[in-house]
């Protein structure tokens, strides 16, 4: 359901009162309903809302009367604020929605009553968490300086934000609410993913190789897809307390032949599709002051010493170069791949004079650019340009700088043999998304400080600029996201900065989950169990669900007494730890206690790690920056934050924030028109980077996705 900015929210809290009343009303008429308990709960649950809803009104009318101080500039409206104000009308209008819904048909004989009660009441614990967010949004406002969505000083309210996170309850976020602040169209891969994962969490610690296990995750998944409450409960659960081998091995299942493949099918067809190994050799490249000098460059070194550095060229069209024995020699295929300039439909094209490299997204522990060949496909597409994106060695086996080095040392290689990969490299653009966003901007920074050439321009997709868990009005958002929870990016971050984690040179064999050697009569035992726990699951589902189903019970008969204690079964946390909320309001508590271990490293504060932190010195000469962030992303402050930044030490620099999509919106380009624009978006950002000679980013309004598909109609 989409909600306009310039919305008038008196009219969505009117709307909100009035149903309210009705559901009321009906609920308690004097003539008899077939409902019994139903209609109290439903009623209970209607009043609970209204009470939200007449507390919040004044709290959203304060934050509309100011949150355009925190915009980038007038015509790009978006902070954070403004996302947990939309995220909350996003909420209201299904509720509002849905109320009339049972207004207009109790009376009917097809009516669900205990499907909607339930529905509404998931509806009210989120508007419940919701408030709590607003509220400590405005501790935020209060006390940061004007203008600032960071608050980097004051630890104490980062720690106040971490230990609320911990303990309130999410999972009515990822039950029947699972994605509601999104566009509709991506609902149903949300709830695939969320399904997905419990289910893989349910199966991961068996001794099982990666087929055999998602085989049996996608057998035991029915139980998940007919009780929303445990897969809301199971994904908490998971994302409490993650581990992160597991979150690792979860998305790294991208990576596996099978959706490879299926993968490749649905994207654009290419001519070259390389892996490649760079072995650590010293560069030499010429000084971007004075050519006739040069400076050295060495191989990545940290942690275990010099170590090659792994890679992927893709090309729509094969051009000079691709398909050269000097390059050919550099892949990882064993026997090297024949070359298709000997079929004869192939003609071999000039080389580019764009050249565009790539840093994958991922968190900087998981994935590799299989993972995003169907963008990066589409890209060399649409942009005609040869594609070079680095597998950096991930964390928490690689720590920083391991990353950095070998994605400036790959930068520096493809400078020096960009006649390999089919360029002239005239121009050269640098685009990631996420943790490749980061690495789009420390790669630009440490070629500045070395003295070469910095690329010509860099488009980083909602990129993480400050790596740590400081509180910001969009940090609050990972309370409910379920593609980037709190525990997910504090995991990341740790394993970054290399806080607890054992350095492992990787080790040079296949990944495992794209063995399929198993023998087959394991494997078909898996798929047997598999079977049958799902098939039991449909006969006996309060087997699997019981426990569920007895906490909404629970739940339903104290609703408006549950928030003022912890749930049975976990040990009561110190209530003066947690944040005072006016009114004697107090957030649900979850029955499974988060421990989030906030950032503390000082590695993190480097600006080679967080460049929102680097000092104007390391900044002042970076190429023009375009930032494309989504208004719903828990990162959206870093991006405006660090435009801010950069436009105030006057660099070029372009920020666009597109509605109704989460953080990683480039991996579902494919799924939906809206996504489809979006990464569309992005490649006329990468187009003005190589078609201008001086490119100068000028700023505009937002971009609606709804809109631009009409416009592209």
């Amino acid at each position: 359901m989409r909600v306009e900015s310039d919305m008038d929210y008196k009219l969505v809290f009117a709307a909100l009162e009035t149903v309210c009343e009705d559901n009321i009303s009906i609920m308690c008429a004097p003539f008899d309903l077939p409902y019994g308990a139903v209609a109290q709960r439903l009623v209970t649950c209607m009043r609970a809302i209204q009470e939200h809803g007449r507390a919040l009104e004044p709290v959203v009318g304060g934050f509309t009367a100011v949150f355009h101080h925190y915009d980038f500039d007038a015509q790009t409206p978006g902070n954070g604020y403004r996302s947990l104000v939309k995220v909350l009308q996003s909420c209201l209008l299904h509720i509002i929605h849905k109320g009339r819904y049972i207004t207009a048909n109790y009376n009917s004989a097809f009516f669900r009553a205990d499907h909607n009660a339930s529905e509404m009441e998931a509806y009210c614990s989120a508007l419940c968490q919701l408030r709590a967010l607003l509220h400590l949004a405005q501790r935020l406002i209060n006390d940061n300086e004007y203008g600032q969505l960071y608050y980097l000083q004051d630890k104490d309210l980062s720690s106040q934000f971490v230990q609320e996170y911990s303990s309130m309850h999410k999972a009515c976020f990822y039950g029947r609410c699972l994605g509601f602040q999104f566009s509709p169209a991506l609902r149903p891969f949300l709830q695939t993913i969320v399904i997905s994962m419990v289910s893989y969490g349910e199966t991961y610690s068996k001794q099982q190789s990666g087929l055999g296990m998602a085989a049996l995750s996608l057998l035991t998944s029915g139980k998940y897809v007919i009780d929303p409450e445990l897969r809301g409960s199971e994904f908490e659960r998971i994302t409490q307390n993650l581990d992160m081998q597991f979150w690792k091995s979860f998305w790294n299942l991208t990576e596996s032949g099978l959706l490879t493949g299926l993968n490749r099918i649905a994207s654009s067809p290419v001519q070259v599709n390389l892996t490649l190994t760079l072995p650590p050799v010293t560069l030499r490249l010429p000084l971007a002051s004075d050519p006739s000098l040069t400076a050295t460059v060495s191989p990545p070194i940290a942690h275990w010493g010099p170590g090659p550095v792994n890679m992927r060229l893709i090309s729509y069209e094969l051009r000079e170069g691709q398909d050269s024995e000097e390059l050919l020699a550099f892949s990882q295929t064993d026997p090297p791949p024949v070359s298709i300039s000997h079929l004869p439909w192939v003609q071999k094209q000039p080389c580019s004079p764009w050249l565009l490299i790539h840093f994958h997204g991922g968190g900087f522990v998981a994935q590799t650019s299989k993972s995003h060949e169907n963008y990066l496909r589409l890209w060399s597409k649409e942009l005609n340009v040869p594609v070079f994106s680095v597998d950096y060695t991930l964390s928490p086996e690689g720590p920083f700088p391991r990353a950095l080095e070998e994605c400036f040392y790959a930068y520096c290689w493809a400078l020096n043999n960009c006649h390999l990969l089919g360029s002239t490299a005239e121009r050269v653009c640098l685009a990631g998304d996420s943790a490749g966003g980061n690495l789009c901007i420390t790669v630009s920074m440490k070629a500045m400080n070395t003295g070469i050439r910095v690329p010509d321009g860099i488009m980083a997709a909602y990129p993480a600029t400050l790596l740590t868990t400081d509180a910001s009005p969009s940090r609050l958002l990972t309370l409910i996201d379920p593609l980037l929870p709190l525990g997910v990016l504090t995991k990341c971050i740790n394993a970054y900065a290399g806080e607890d984690c054992q350095t492992v040179q990787p080790s040079g064999g296949s990944n495992t989950l794209n063995s399929l050697g198993r023998d087959t009569a394991e494997l078909l035992s898996d798929l047997t169990q598999g079977a049958s726990n799902w098939i039991q699951s449909f006969l006996d589902p309060m087997r699997n669900s019981g426990r569920s189903r007895s906490q909404s019970r629970m739940q339903r008969k104290t609703l408006r007494n549950e928030t003022r204690r912890t749930n049975a079964g976990t040990s009561a946390p110190n209530h003066s730890d947690h944040v005072e909320y006016p009114g004697g309001f107090e957030p649900l508590r979850s029955a499974c206690l988060a421990f989030v271990r906030p950032t503390t490293c000082p590695i993190i504060r480097n600006p080679f790690v967080s460049p929102l932190l680097a000092p104007a010195n390391l900044l002042r000469g970076l190429p023009p920056v375009y930032i494309v962030a989504s208004a719903l992303d828990a990162l959206l402050d870093d991006s405006v934050m660090f435009a801010r930044k950069l436009r105030d030490m006057g660099q070029p620099v372009d920020l666009t924030v597109v509605q109704d999509l989460p953080h990683g919106f480039l991996s579902l380009s494919q799924l939906t028109r809206e996504t489809e624009v979006a990464s569309t978006i992005c490649v006329e950002q990468i187009r003005k980077i190589f078609q201008q000679r001086h490119p100068t980013p000028v700023c505009h309004k937002p971009l609606y996705l709804e809109d631009m598909c009409q416009d592209i109609s």
